[in-house]
């Protein structure tokens, strides 16, 4: 060989050796349940389970994952990626998972305050001036709206915990179906909108101010929030199928939308979030950090098992110590919270609170969050466990995913912390 030939060589390697490191954190290990604590034998009923709602076309497919105590337990797929195709769901499959981006948009902020570019209590305005002077709805009657001013301006706690008092949905129309304003122009807009409520003294589910966090992600770090997340989360948690915008490459991996009708699973069309799922989202600039993420199983366990190792995963720290405590602990104290019994509110984070949250088979402050087309993922500090439950379906998943989480909880035989 060349003598000159080898500091080009060398100079190649040195650029393909972080990717093949990723390549082999990306691949998942084979599942040791007894590694876990947990039982095999209880864990191989969740793939029977799941394919009975696949035969009753409750779901096209899903994929479950879990580990404890930083080991895999289980991942197995069950029924069909594409219901038409007879393409079958695999552990690998991408998934459109919706509201589960929110924690992914509340550890950006947590990451930026462990650097001391923001606090948690700073005024939203301090960062983004299109929201000093806003207004709220004092009272609305006969087609008369009354304005007057908040009794303070909204803060980042406000809007990591949905008590901002921004509007639930989007100000500017099907832009979370269509994506089709900038992430920045959409916060512009919010930002002129009135608040429906003083900021604090009430829960609200708040899409608008998740986006608001995203924007203050770019204000601060000078990126686009999708690539704050690439560099600054996924690529540092191997995390390599992960993305806001999907690249060509990938596509056919993704998993369609399918909804019921008359008892037939079909796939959707156009107008649910983020358009038509096949589109890919073609021509879309809105970077969704209330809804955008692609993803898999393997790849969000990453992000939980980061949280629940208190910030660390494969020796790289993510966030303090201190960041993931104040992000999962309980915000919203006695306020009506949470889209469900016993829950409330962490940083961007669903908490349970109350025995009635633990049904399913969720531990006292278990946290985590769920996605408009039924995935779900959480982190069980006391059982030292994480979960992933992933479908594609418009409509009420429920069932099967709580059907999991009891299954996964029931498989544990070691104690757990107390």
């Amino acid at each position: 060989m060349p003598s000159e030939l080898l500091p080009m060589l060398k100079r190649r390697l040195a650029l393909l050796l972080p990717f093949a490191a990723l390549a082999l954190l990306a691949a998942p290990p084979a599942p040791d349940p007894a590694k876990a604590g947990m039982d095999p034998v209880q864990l191989q009923k969740i793939g029977p389970r799941m394919k009975a709602f696949v035969d009753q076309q409750a779901v096209s497919g899903t994929v479950t994952l879990l580990m404890r105590k930083g080991v895999l337990a289980h991942l197995e797929a069950a029924g069909w990626q594409d219901v038409e195709a007879k393409k079958p769901m695999r552990a690998d499959t991408i998934f459109q998972i919706m509201s589960m981006t929110k924690p992914f948009t509340g550890a950006a902020i947590m990451l930026l305050a462990d650097e001391g570019k923001l606090s948690i209590s700073d005024p939203v305005e301090r960062h983004l001036p299109e929201f000093r002077g806003q207004w709220m709805i004092a009272s609305e009657a006969g087609g008369v709206r009354t304005l007057k001013k908040p009794a303070r301006p909204i803060t980042i706690r406000d809007l990591m915990t949905h008590t901002s008092g921004l509007p639930g949905a989007p100000a500017i129309g099907d832009v979370m179906v269509k994506m089709n304003r900038t992430l920045t122009d959409a916060v512009l807009l919010y930002s002129q909108q009135p608040l429906e409520f003083e900021p604090g003294t009430r829960w609200a589910y708040s899409n608008a101010g998740i986006a608001t966090l995203g924007r203050i992600v770019e204000v601060l770090s000078g990126m686009s929030f999708e690539k704050f997340l690439e560099a600054r989360i996924f690529q540092p948690l191997g995390m390599v199928d992960s993305y806001i915008f999907l690249p060509a490459e990938k596509h056919s991996r993704l998993a369609p939308v399918y909804e019921v009708k008359d008892g037939k699973l079909v796939k959707c069309g156009a107008s649910i979030l983020g358009g038509d799922p096949l589109q890919f989202r073609k021509g879309a600039v809105y970077s969704g950090p209330e809804h955008a993420m692609y993803s898999t199983a393997w790849d969000l366990a990453q992000f939980y098992q980061m949280l629940l190792n208190r910030g660390t995963l494969n020796g790289r720290r993510i966030l303090s110590p201190a960041a993931v405590e104040i992000m999962s602990t309980l915000h919203t104290g006695s306020l009506e919270a949470g889209h469900e019994s016993g829950m409330g509110y962490g940083l961007t984070v669903t908490v349970v609170k109350d025995p009635i949250g633990t049904l399913a088979g969720l531990g006292l402050g278990a946290f985590g969050h769920g996605g408009a087309f039924g995935t779900h993922g959480w982190v069980d500090p006391r059982r030292e466990m994480i979960g992933v439950f992933l479908v594609q379906l418009s409509g009420d998943a429920r069932p099967v995913r709580n059907s999991f989480t009891f299954l996964g909880a029931s498989s544990i035989v070691e104690p757990s912390k107390q």
